[in-house]
């Protein structure tokens, strides 16, 4: 049977102060999800594995995640913070070399004042993540992606993966615009783009499936089935519906697609591009 990873989740013990983002229109998140609320959910709908991606920026969430990691093993893989504007980067990057379920880092970008992308700091460490294998997930709202294309232009030996397809404005419809960056964006050899969080880009829980199709045509059709990931973005994706809902959603889409693009998309694309160990990529021929 073929693995299926679900490339984006988070955990957390909540904290009213640590979690502000978590304002009062999110009170279905404000508690504590932790692997053991998550791994029935999984079971449940055939997935073999997740990444866990960092919520909160401080190097003891990723050694929070890197702990879930070795406890639960269906956590496969760790996407942690790091300070990359840090004089010591090359440092830290190596002290977490030792931890092999760490695949890469993230940094909330999206929360960040336009420009962030072209700081000097912030690039001379994701100028070092290469070196170590690192991956680097690029979170985003899409009124950012102009500055997102000449950032990952600038590091073409970089991986980088466009979280939640950098956040288009389904809720209203909002197209054009963000069409034409992202398939700017994808024309950069190698880059990959997640399918998840897109629930939450829509109207909450008033949403119809057909209402994310016109972005699914749009990014199956610039990123192609060999550069696209599975992901839920739970427990986040509460806000507006279930697991089953997003991950049926994209079976019935993918419903004329070969067996072998539904792979690449539901599991062996996340494999190969995180790294992640003790799967066979046999099954591709």
């Amino acid at each position: 049977m073929l693995p299926v990873i679900d490339t984006h989740v988070h955990f957390w013990k909540y904290d009213p102060v640590r979690d502000a983002w978590i304002d009062d229109n999110m009170k279905v998140l404000q508690q504590d999800y932790l692997p053991p609320t998550l791994q029935g959910t999984l079971s449940r709908n055939g997935v073999t594995g997740c990444v866990a991606v960092q919520a909160d920026q401080s190097e003891v969430e990723t050694l929070f995640l890197k702990e879930l990691a070795i406890t639960y093993p269906f956590i496969k893989g760790v996407v942690g913070w790091v300070d990359l504007k840090a004089d010591n980067i090359e440092e830290r990057l190596q002290y977490f070399q030792q931890f092999d379920m760490v695949k890469g880092f993230r940094h909330v970008v999206q929360s960040e004042a336009d420009g962030f992308l072209a700081n000097a700091s912030f690039r001379k460490g994701i100028a070092q993540l290469a070196a170590y294998n690192y991956t680097y997930d690029v979170l985003i709202y899409h009124h950012q992606l102009p500055q997102a294309i000449d950032f990952v232009q600038a590091f073409p030996g970089q991986a980088f993966v466009i979280d939640h397809a950098a956040k288009p404005d389904i809720a209203k419809k909002e197209l054009k615009e963000w069409e034409k960056n992202i398939r700017l964006l994808a024309q950069q050899p190698g880059l990959h783009c997640k399918l998840s969080g897109l629930f939450t880009e829509a109207r909450w829980k008033e949403w119809s499936a057909a209402d994310f199709y016109p972005y699914l045509d749009v990014l199956f059709d610039a990123f192609g089935t060999d550069r696209l990931m599975f992901g839920s973005d739970w427990p986040v994706m509460l806000l507006s519906g279930i697991y089953v809902q997003w991950k049926s959603l994209l079976e019935k889409y993918m419903e004329a697609y070969s067996e072998k693009d539904k792979a690449n998309v539901f599991g062996l694309n996340a494999i190969k591009f995180y790294n992640l160990q003790g799967f066979s990529l046999e099954t591709e021929a």
